[in-house]
């Protein structure tokens, strides 16, 4: 390849149908493409095929586009066209809680995840010092009340559309989502809540916890949607615990999860190997 030549991440979904892969492989070598990584699947339950695939070529965005525009009208797909590793455009949403901001901010300023911070929102003020440290602006605004809330919301479509954001993360952001918001953000928004839900509701779900002598901690990341901690299942993962752990370190192991597990499926996400199909996710790691 050229020294100068790109590495594309192409997504494609359509009906499963014959000839797919032959399809898109032919054009792709008529962009004088190398096929550097290929996933595909094909989904029994909605008769849908999905493809990821990462090439090298030495022509610009216009050229591999075209090579590719009759086989995506062909077969009717939903389809689209990334570099490969390049920063997602990433909007933050913040309470109190500090430990998944950190990872987040973390892993941006190493190089380890491949997102873009330029604001974090919240709606207390406690997290401005640590959004400071790494500089990243960040505004808090109360929401006690429906009129602050529906203000708060109206300034979140204004970030996304001021800063042209392609993802919300909502770091143990500590509110409901009106539905109106969700629908705005569908597809392109992911909570994470720990894996005790729904049995210890409300507060201190720890202290609730270790009394009844849980046995493993968790955390589930997904998208969000207006059914409640009900969308899209994007990453779980977790850690098991006996009877000698106090509530504090219990507190500890699910943030520590919690952090985890968030920034993965941001990192999935960021890297376009996160695909709808229907109520569940398919994910090409």
């Amino acid at each position: 390849m050229p020294a100068d030549s790109t590495h594309w991440i192409v997504t494609l979904v359509c009906r499963d149908q014959p000839g797919i892969v032959h399809a898109v492989s032919g054009a792709i070598v008529e962009a004088a493409g190398n096929i550097t990584e290929s996933q595909q699947f094909s989904s029994d339950d909605t008769g849908t095929f999905f493809m990821r695939l990462q090439v090298e070529s030495g022509v610009g965005r216009e050229t591999f586009e075209a090579a590719l525009l009759p086989v995506t009208e062909r077969y009717g797909m939903t389809w689209q066209l990334d570099v490969v590793g390049r920063p997602l455009r990433t909007l933050v949403l913040v309470s109190t809680a500090a430990h998944c901001l950190n990872d987040l901010l973390f892993r941006q300023r190493a190089g380890q995840l491949p997102v873009e911070i330029p604001l974090v929102l919240a709606n207390h003020p406690h997290l401005a010092e640590l959004a400071a440290f790494y500089g990243v602006p960040f505004e808090a605004h109360p929401v006690k009340s429906a009129d602050e809330k529906a203000a708060f919301e109206t300034r979140v479509l204004a970030a996304v559309e001021q800063h042209d954001i392609e993802l919300v993360v909502l770091a143990r952001y500590m509110q409901i989502l009106s539905p109106e918001l969700c629908d705005a953000l569908s597809g392109r928004i992911i909570n994470i809540h720990h894996s005790f839900l729904p049995g210890f509701k409300g507060a201190n779900p720890y202290k609730q916890a270790h009394a009844r002598g849980v046995k493993i901690i968790g955390a589930t990341a997904h998208f969000v949607t207006s059914d409640l901690d009900e969308g899209p299942i994007i990453e779980q993962n977790i850690v098991r615990v006996d009877h000698t752990r106090t509530p504090g370190e219990l507190v500890a192991i699910g943030q520590d999860e919690e952090s985890r597990t968030l920034t993965q499926a941001v990192k999935w996400f960021a890297e376009d190997r996160v695909l709808l199909d229907g109520a569940r996710t398919i994910i090409f790691t």
